[in-house]
C-alpha cells in the first residue's frame, strides 16, 4: 500500500474551536497548500503526511524519516516520510479485531537503535473463546519481526470486547508499563487478584518489576503498578520531572489526567466525576479517602485516547505542555505548573476526525494520528516575509 502525500486542502474543512481559555480563530489557507491555525498562543501550520491507513491506533519513530503505525485490523505498518512509502511489516500475531480490540500499541526498547526490539500490545481470542490484552516482544529486521516471545495475558479473559486499555511507555529505569482496562466488568478495577483496571510494570524482559508496591501480598497480582483504573488508553513519561501520567477514558463525563503513583487506587467505580450514559450517579461520588483525584478532568468528556508531552523545538509555546488526543475530535493542550494544570486550550475541534494519538518527532515538530487513517504533522508557522514600501 503506497501512502499519498497530501496537502491538507480539500481535506481538512477547519472552522475554528472557542477554547476554554482564549479563542483559536479561523485557519487560512496558505499559497502552498498548507493550512494555517491561530492558536491562542502561537500560529502553527499544519499538512498531511500520508493517508490511507486503516484505523490507526498508535506510532513510534525508529529513525528520522520512519516510523511505525499500528492498525487495529492487525497490521503494522512503516512509514517513510521522505518518500511518502509504506510497508508491511510481516509475521505480525494474531489479533482479535472485535470491538474495541485489535492491533492497539507500540512502543520500542530503550536500546532500541542497537537491537531492534519492540513491544506491541493487542486483544487476542483464546480457545476457549474468550478475549484478553496480551503483550509481545519482537525484534524488527528486514521489515518483518523476528523472535516474537508472548510476554503477558491479562487474566481473566472474558467474553466481552470492551476496554482492553494497551497503552505503553518506558520509564528511565528500563521498566516498562503497560495499562489494561477493566474490560467492562468495573469491580476488576478495586480487584488486586485480577490484573483488569490497572497499569503493570514489567522489566524489559518481561518480568514482574522487583519492586512493584503489591509483591508479596496475598492474592494480589505482583505486576500491578496501580488500580482504580477504567481504561486507560494513553501513557507519558514528564520530559522534566520524569513522572508517569495517564489518560483515563471515562464513561459520560469524567475522563480523567492522572499522575501515577506506586501502589495508588485511582478510584474507579468507587469514585468518578462521570456518570452513567443513560444518565444517573456511579459510585460514591467524586471524592474518598485514599482513592487518588486526578489532575484533571473533562466534562463533559473529549474522550481522552492518546497523550504525550511535547518537547521540541518546533513550536516554543508548547514547549513541556501536555497534548491529549480526543475521540471527540480535538486535541487538549496543557499547560502545567508543577502538577497542576494551569491553562487549557482545545485545538483542531473540527478536524472531524476521531484524534487517536500524538507524538514528538526528532524534527521538533508534532505528529497527530487520527483514526481516518491519516497523519497531520502541526509546525510553527513561517513569518510573514517582510516588504519593503
Amino acid at each position: 500500500m503506497m501512502m499519498k502525500i497530501l496537502a491538507l486542502t480539500g481535506f481538512l474543512l477547519l472552522i475554528g474551536c472557542d477554547a476554554m481559555q482564549g479563542h483559536s480563530s479561523v485557519p487560512a489557507m496558505t499559497n502552498d497548500g498548507e493550512t494555517t491555525y491561530q492558536a491562542r498562543d502561537v500560529q502553527v501550520s499544519l499538512r498531511s503526511v500520508a493517508q490511507d491507513l486503516e484505523l490507526p491506533w498508535d506510532m513510534a519513530f525508529i529513525s528520522d524519516e520512519d516510523f511505525l503505525v499500528t492498525e487495529k485490523v492487525g497490521r503494522l505498518t512503516r512509514v517513510n516520510l521522505a518518500r511518502g512509502s509504506s510497508t508491511a511489516i510481516k509475521n505480525i500475531p494474531e489479533v482479535a479485531f472485535e470491538g474495541q480490540g485489535g492491533l492497539l500499541g507500540v512502543t520500542l526498547h530503550p536500546q532500541f537503535a542497537g537491537n531492534g526490539l519492540l513491544y506491541l500490545s493487542y486483544s487476542v481470542a483464546l480457545p476457549d473463546g474468550n478475549y484478553s490484552t496480551r503483550l509481545l516482544r519482537a525484534r524488527l529486521a528486514d521489515d518483518q519481526l523476528q523472535d516474537s516471545q508472548v510476554l503477558f495475558t491479562a487474566e481473566p479473559a472474558l467474553k466481552t470486547t470492551r476496554h482492553f486499555g494497551g497503552a505503553m511507555v518506558f520509564d528511565d529505569s528500563g521498566h516498562l508499563y503497560l495499562s489494561v482496562g477493566d474490560r467492562g466488568r468495573r469491580n476488576n478495577a478495586q480487584d488486586l487478584s485480577t490484573d483488569l483496571g490497572k497499569i503493570h510494570r514489567f522489566t524489559a524482559a518481561g518480568g514482574v518489576a522487583p519492586d512493584n508496591p503489591l509483591i508479596g501480598q496475598s492474592k494480589a497480582r505482583e505486576g500491578i503498578y496501580s488500580w482504580g483504573h477504567r481504561n486507560p488508553q494513553g501513557l507519558a513519561i514528564h520530559p522534566q520531572t520524569r513522572e508517569l501520567w495517564a489518560a483515563e477514558h471515562g464513561p459520560k463525563g469524567g475522563d480523567e489526567i492522572n499522575l501515577i503513583r506506586a501502589g495508588a487506587n485511582y478510584g474507579w467505580p468507587v469514585i468518578t466525576y462521570g456518570e452513567e450514559y443513560r444518565g444517573g450517579a456511579i459510585g460514591e461520588g467524586g471524592a474518598k479517602v485514599g482513592m487518588e483525584q486526578p489532575v484533571h478532568y473533562y466534562v463533559p468528556s473529549i474522550a481522552t485516547a492518546g497523550i504525550g508531552f511535547y518537547n521540541g523545538n518546533q513550536i516554543p509555546q508548547w514547549h513541556n505542555n501536555l497534548l491529549v488526543t480526543g475521540l471527540r475530535a480535538h486535541v487538549s493542550r496543557l499547560a502545567l505548573e508543577g502538577k497542576k494544570v494551569v491553562a487549557e486550550e482545545l485545538l483542531f475541534e473540527n478536524l472531524n476526525t476521531r484524534m487517536r494519538s500524538v507524538e514528538t518527532g526528532p524534527d521538533g515538530a508534532l505528529y497527530l494520528l487520527s483514526e481516518n487513517g491519516s497523519i497531520v504533522v502541526v509546525e510553527a508557522a513561517p513569518a510573514e516575509p517582510v516588504t519593503a514600501d
